[in-house]
């Protein structure tokens, strides 16, 4: 499976960004999905996830600001930021599996990420 993200950009803080990530084939029907975050110097983190069913999970650091969201055909993954600080900035990936895989990021392969920079 292949993803590629987009949606990433400078913006200052306290503003907006809707990251949208695609995929090749079905994954997003039939398996969880989840955003992470590389920021500088920083390790990759799950910051969002959502179920097969729908259900969706937001790490402390970006709950209440951050929404992830699937769209109705489930061909794209999207994660809505809001109010965005410079501690959010990184490069954003997506990917999908196993609940029990997004928690390890045991993946075969990763997309390029997209990069966000929030700064004033």
């Amino acid at each position: 499976v292949q993803f590629a993200e987009s949606g990433g950009g400078l913006v200052q803080p306290g503003g907006s960004l809707r990251l949208s990530c695609t995929a090749s084939g079905t994954i997003f029907s039939i398996a969880a999905a989840g955003w992470y975050r590389q920021a500088p110097g920083k390790q990759r983190e799950l910051i969002a996830s959502i179920s097969r069913l729908g259900s969706t999970n937001h790490a402390d650091s970006v709950k209440g600001r951050f929404t992830i969201s699937r769209d109705g055909a489930r061909k794209t993954l999207y994660l809505q930021m809001n109010s965005l600080k410079p501690e959010d900035t990184g490069v954003y990936y997506c990917n999908a599996g196993r609940p029990e895989t997004l928690v390890s990021m045991d993946f075969e392969s990763w997309g390029q990420g997209t990069q966000v920079t929030v700064s004033s």
